[in-house]
Formats: C-alpha cells, structure tokens, sequence
C-alpha cells in the first residue's frame, strides 16, 4: 500500500513485502468491514488472529494471502 497525495494506492498482496497490515487495509485485502476484523480480534473467532502491536491491531500478511489462497512465488 502505497499513498499519494492522500490516497491510498493498494498493491496486489502478492507483491506486498510488509510482515504486517493495519486494520484498514487489511479490511480491503480481505473485502470486509473493518468492524468485522475488529469483532475477530475481540471475539477471537476469525479465520486470523492479529498481532496486538503497542496497542493496536496488525494483520499477518501472510495469513491474509493463506486465507486468500494467494501464493508467492520465491
């Protein structure tokens, strides 16, 4: 994910090269509601559990990609 001029630019996940996604645009990745993502991280009934990171939510990349049935190749 990339930002210009305000506007967040979404890469294909397959080329994404962070360890880890914020709420928001783990939301796009996974077409859901970041409410939904938030209700997984409390509820701990989600198909992926986030990271817990100084207090906020992160996304493992590559349990979006698994869940997604995404593969690199490398």
């Amino acid at each position: 994910m990339k930002k210009k001029a305000g506007i967040r630019i979404y890469l294909p996940i397959d080329q994404l090269a962070k360890p880890s996604l914020d709420t928001k645009d783990a939301a796009y990745y996974m077409n859901r509601a970041e409410q939904t993502l938030r209700y997984w991280a409390c509820s701990e009934r989600g198909p992926i559990r986030p990271l817990r990171i100084n207090g906020r939510l992160h996304w493992p990349v590559a349990e979006i990609r698994k869940l997604l049935g995404v593969e690199i190749d490398g």
